[in-house]
């Protein structure tokens, strides 16, 4: 009886073993989990994420990662002379923004970027003889996530454009 135990421990055993390895290589990988994501705003005031994942396995071609970020973006209107009117002609728009992609895996890891945003100026508009102009973006609470549940703060966070003064 003692024989049929140890044989049947030593049999569990080594199917856990072997079992392990194979789980941890299909389907979501080894240990997915971000090496970095790093944020910078263009001159237009575009959000851009750049990101690198590891550890996703052999058995994964691709995966979808996604951006999340909340957004807020000054407009401003301005006369045909360049100046703007004192009379306060300028809205603060706030916004959560999220965009995504496949990118593909080599060796069990992707790497990339996402861009978003900037917020639109919703129902804001300038009376006739002015311009619409994007002046600054701030985002924050920017997140880059897998298909798996992985994430990582991208960084700097919160991220400012400084003057913008592009037109909407």
């Amino acid at each position: 009886m003692r024989r049929i135990v140890v044989v049947l421990i030593s049999a569990l055993a080594g199917l856990v073993l072997t079992a392990a390895p194979a789980l941890a290589s299909a389907g979501g990988g080894g240990s997915p989990h971000f090496q970095f994501a790093d944020n910078s705003v263009s001159g237009t005031g575009t959000l851009t994420a750049s990101f690198k994942e590891v550890g996703l396995g052999t058995g994964v071609s691709s995966v979808v990662i996604s951006l999340n970020a909340d957004a807020t973006a000054l407009y401003q209107c301005f006369n045909n002379g360049g100046n703007h009117p004192k009379a306060g002609n300028k809205e603060t728009v706030q916004a959560h923004l999220q965009t995504s992609g496949t990118f593909p895996v080599s060796n069990g890891n992707t790497a990339g970027s996402l861009s978003a945003g900037p917020a639109g100026p919703g129902s804001f508009s300038c009376p006739s003889g002015q311009t619409l102009f994007l002046q600054s973006v701030t985002y924050s609470n920017t997140i880059v996530s897998d298909a798996f549940g992985h994430s990582i703060d991208a960084s700097p966070d919160p991220i400012s454009s400084g003057t913008l003064h592009v037109p909407a």
